[in-house]
């Protein structure tokens, strides 16, 4: 069971980064062991960068403070249910439990409608907004196979 009182800090966030027009009005907050040690609110357009998300803001403040990638003893506050980048960073990142605030469909009235890329990611879209084609695989494998024969290599 989720706790309020971390929902209510992701939502300081949330309002934070909207008053300063940083990006849209979303906060984040990583929980470990019932302490706060993340927040972040999107930045997409104050950092000019895509993947400024609150979410992918605050993994990356938990990773940097814990010293890992593994977070998978920490839970994440979100004030809306994660866009289909964010919630993969939660798994690469290995986070256990996702509270969110807003549903999918409440960004979408505001203007922030992912269902296309929720569509595409569950094969219910054909049409991609990207196009994707393959080239120099042999050459990529070849890369690969060096990485496999690295005795300093791990995984994640």
């Amino acid at each position: 069971m989720g706790s309020p009182k971390f929902m209510r800090e992701a939502l300081k966030e949330a309002l934070r980064g909207a008053r300063k027009s940083h990006g849209g009005p979303f906060g984040a907050v990583i929980v470990r062991k019932g302490k706060i040690i993340a927040r972040a609110h999107n930045t997409v357009l104050s950092a000019k960068d895509p993947t400024a998300h609150a979410e992918i803001n605050a993994i990356r403040i938990a990773a940097k403070k814990l010293r890992g990638f593994d977070l998978s003893g920490c839970e994440i506050y979100s004030s809306c249910e994660p866009c289909p980048m964010c919630l993969c960073a939660i798994y690469w990142a290995r986070i256990k439990k996702v509270f969110f605030g807003c549903t999918k469909e409440d960004a979408a009235k505001i203007g922030f409608d992912d269902l296309a890329f929720r569509q595409i990611m569950g094969g219910a879209r054909k049409k991609k907004p990207a196009a994707t084609e393959q080239m120099l695989r042999e050459e990529c494998i070849a890369v690969f196979k060096e990485w496999e024969k690295n005795p300093r290599r791990k995984l994640y």
